[in-house]
């Protein structure tokens, strides 16, 4: 296990197998005590949970997630200032903010 110090708060750390971590907390008697019918009553009033339909598990295909490229840009200071100055996660701000560009030039054809 290796722990590094990323902000004062917070302290990352990285387990170099997965039997090293530590168990997770044990489950709330709240939780404990919902019966299958009031999980699915959640599940189903929940916005963000969708149903599965029959059989999608039998055709589903993994699909591996697309890496980002490490590449030098040179941007005006004026630029990366704005999107340093709103803090941690620029760089992911301004792939964001490029990402729609091209999306709006891909619509636009």
């Amino acid at each position: 296990m290796t722990g590094k110090h990323t902000s004062k708060r917070e302290t990352l750390v990285r387990f170099d197998e997965f039997d090293a971590m530590p168990p997770a907390p044990p489950l709330s008697p709240a939780f404990r005590a919902l019966t299958d019918e009031d999980a699915e009553a959640r599940a189903a009033s929940d916005p963000d949970a969708g149903t599965i339909p029959p059989g999608f598990w039998d055709t589903a295909q993994p699909v591996g997630a697309e890496t980002k490229e490490q590449i030098t840009l040179r941007l005006d200071p004026d630029v990366l200032r704005h999107f340093r100055s709103q803090g941690k996660g620029y760089q992911s701000r301004i792939n964001a903010v490029l990402k729609s560009y091209v999306k709006a030039k891909e619509s636009a054809r």
